[in-house]
């Protein structure tokens, strides 16, 4: 490592002092390049995305999506984002001066308004206004150029301690790739950008490297849904560092962005729908219910990933994942489209690929049925805490057929509102188990009013909003963040088993242990045993489940339907159930209080499902099976449940599954061939 920042040192001398002749960029891809084989900064315009003869090459090959980037940068209205990038492409692919005369005139706008600070995006500001610098470099009159130094220097000054904490989507969408971008594009001519471009790199390396391995471990990412709005902007910096000096970001976070494009493949429900897009999966804050751009930016960052790791068998299935969405949703991001997609990528097959995946970082569990667009979907949360858009929710799944059968609860209406703090984030709109300590009570969480005693998981951490700054320094509070493990995973291709310690998440005042299993038959069979052991035998343990449309009764059963899909839910355990359906005006309300949204985020269960045995117990057991088909399906066979000598065994058809009361464990019976159930987690393959 010494030997590295040595030679870095050295490059960043050389790039100051002298210039260096730039190599043409005309190809497609980018070969990895290691630290000690980098170029000084290539000194030509334009530059950020490469050479202008890459530039014309990609319009030749792309020419259906160039031709939709040159309506949008001639005739289409848009958004100042798209419109300045369009032009800024076609200006310099055309070197046509009237498109870039315009863009320098919508770019000094933004460079002669305010210097915009704190939790605003000022780095959008600043990446648009770079790549119209870059791509329109000859358009701009020194005096101009000089202004646009000043104001992204003044902009950079005045966000020194702005957006530090590097678990949070602010570090890499609201700042660094702005100013990353920026850097690049005033290289030789802004006295600063050398030394700014360093500083970020240092604080890459230190900070946010080590973050993105430990919370996004497997390529899953602990804050949850927000990947899905700051990755793209942050892929797109990398990309630029890699044309601008051969440098490699993805190489030191290698076990996020080696599987960040996979993880993403599977955080998206089966389905192609509005606009010709995939919906991704809600996870913590964030939202997702309805359409937005943030469906192409997901699809942007996969392609990026692909195009990098283009030689590698599972990048190349999720290419041919990504051709069956070819197209932006969004017209006017046709840019996207042309800088993006690279068809020249193998395609593999499908079929072939992988059902299921773990993101050990934040402690997620993908699968699926197949990768056909009718298959049944899950997820599976158990992971610790990182950062202020996460929830309460450790031990929470969602389940998908066709439509959202199991969701996730509450509208995310504002962050801190008396809804969000004592309904949206709090268990009690998750999946998961509540254990009722009437005395319980909670701080101040995201600076909100908490009034509510759901039974749920505590907020125990020194921060209100939960977050943590960095790597070192949740590690010197791990005892503190630790608050769930996947304890074990493997999929058996006919079937997946999950198993989670949930414990850590709840206050040891009231609880003794939490551990979930669960074991998915393919196609749609979810078995879910829940063993619980409180401190108390009267502190009342309710089982959740947040049902996207309101139940029918059958017999003992429920049954959720939602659009062509259905969710039929038999509780096996405990015996002789209390099972209670909360809904309408009384959906968000608990303890004799309501905490309404104040606005609709799209739809959200319509019911929440609450089930606990008639007598308390220390012990409890949950046992359910739950079983998604097509609407159409009129029933399923019910299980048949067995108690004898510390062991649970559900009877469905020819499969036996077995769990032990005393540890997570059991086995498991198809046809007569037994398997112990793993007490390890199996790797990616």
């Amino acid at each position: 490592m010494a030997c590295k920042q040595t030679v870095r040192s050295i490059f960043v001398g050389i790039r100051i002092a002298c210039v260096w002749v730039a190599l043409c960029f005309c190809i497609t891809a980018i070969p990895s390049v290691t630290e000690a084989a980098r170029h000084a900064v290539t000194p030509e315009h334009p530059r950020l995305l490469g050479s202008r003869e890459r530039l014309q090459m990609l319009a030749r090959q792309r020419q259906e999506a160039y031709e939709r980037v040159v309506r949008v940068a001639r005739q289409q209205e848009a958004d100042d984002h798209a419109k300045m990038i369009s032009m800024a492409l076609v200006c310099a692919i055309e070197q046509d001066a009237q498109l870039g005369n315009r863009a320098v005139e919508m770019a000094i706008k933004y460079v002669n308004g305010p210097i915009r600070k704190g939790h605003t995006p000022f780095a959008h500001d600043l990446a648009r206004c770079a790549i119209v610098y870059d791509l329109c470099h000859e358009y701009w009159s020194e005096q101009q150029r000089g202004k646009f130094h000043e104001y992204m220097n003044k902009t950079v000054d005045a966000n020194v301690r702005s957006e530090t904490h590097v678990f949070h989507n602010g570090w890499y969408g609201y700042k660094q790739w702005g100013i990353g971008l920026a850097c690049y594009a005033t290289y030789y001519e802004n006295p600063r950008a050398p030394e700014i471009l360093n500083a970020l790199e240092q604080e890459w390396r230190s900070r946010a490297a080590p973050a993105l391995e430990l919370a996004g471990d497997g390529g899953g990412w602990a804050e949850g849904y927000y990947i899905n709005y700051w990755l793209y902007e942050w892929l797109f910096f990398c990309e630029a560092a890699r044309y601008c000096e051969g440098l490699d970001y993805y190489a030191t976070a290698p076990g996020f962005f080696r599987n960040r494009a996979i993880a993403s493949m599977f955080e998206a429900y089966p389905g192609i729908k509005t606009y010709n897009s995939r919906r991704p999966v809600p996870m913590g804050d964030g939202g997702g219910r309805t359409f937005g751009g943030d469906r192409d930016k997901v699809l942007s960052a996969r392609r990026i990933l692909v195009n990098y790791l283009r030689d590698d068998p599972g990048h190349r299935s999720v290419h041919a994942f990504n051709e069956t969405t070819p197209r932006s949703a969004v017209g006017v991001y046709a840019y996207k489209d042309f800088l993006w997609r690279d068809e020249t990528v193998k395609r593999g097959d499908l079929k072939d690929f992988k059902l299921s995946h773990i993101s050990p970082g934040p402690g997620y569990v993908y699968a699926r049925s197949s990768w056909d667009e009718d298959a049944t979907y899950f997820f599976f949360k158990c992971g610790d805490r990182f950062t202020a858009h996460q929830h309460l929710d450790v031990g929470h799944f969602l389940i998908y057929k066709h439509e959202e059968l199991a969701g996730d609860g509450g509208h995310y209406d504002s962050f801190g509102s008396s809804h969000d703090v004592n309904y949206h984030l709090r268990t009690i709109a998750h999946n998961t188990i509540l254990v009722d300590d009437p005395s319980e009570r909670w701080p101040a969480i995201r600076a909100g009013s908490v009034s509510g005693n759901d039974g749920g998981q505590h907020h125990r951490w020194p921060h209100h909003n939960g977050a943590v700054t960095d790597a070192d320094a949740w590690r010197k509070d791990e005892k503190l963040y630790d608050i769930a493990d996947i304890l074990a995973y493997e999929d058996r291709g006919g079937y997946v088993y999950v198993a989670g310690d949930c414990t850590q998440a709840y206050s040891p005042k009231k609880l003794e242990y939490f551990t979930r299993q669960i074991v998915l038959l393919r196609p749609g069979t979810f078995v879910i045993f829940d063993r619980v052991c409180s401190k108390k035998p009267q502190f009342k343990k309710t089982w959740l489940l947040q049902a996207m449309k309101t139940p029918t009764r059958a017999g003992p059963d429920l049954i959720i339907t939602n659009g062509r899909g259905r969710l039929f839910v038999q509780t096996l355990l405990p015996t002789d159930p209390q099972v209670k359906l909360v809904e309408g005006d009384r959906l968000y309300s608990y303890g004799g209080k309501t905490y309404p949204p104040n606005r609709n985020t799209g739809p959200a269960p319509q019911c929440r499902i609450e089930v606990s045995p008639s007598q308390q117990e220390a012990v409890d057991y949950f046992l359910h099976m739950l079983t998604a088909t097509d609407a159409d399906t009129g029933r399923v066979d019910r299980a048949k449940t067995h108690i004898d000598d510390g062991r649970i065994t559900v009877n469905i058809g020819d499969t036996n599954v077995t769990f032990l009361t005393a540890e997570v464990g059991g086995r498991i019976s198809v046809n007569g061939n037994q398997s112990e159930l793993t007490k390890t987690i199996a790797r990616n393959p």
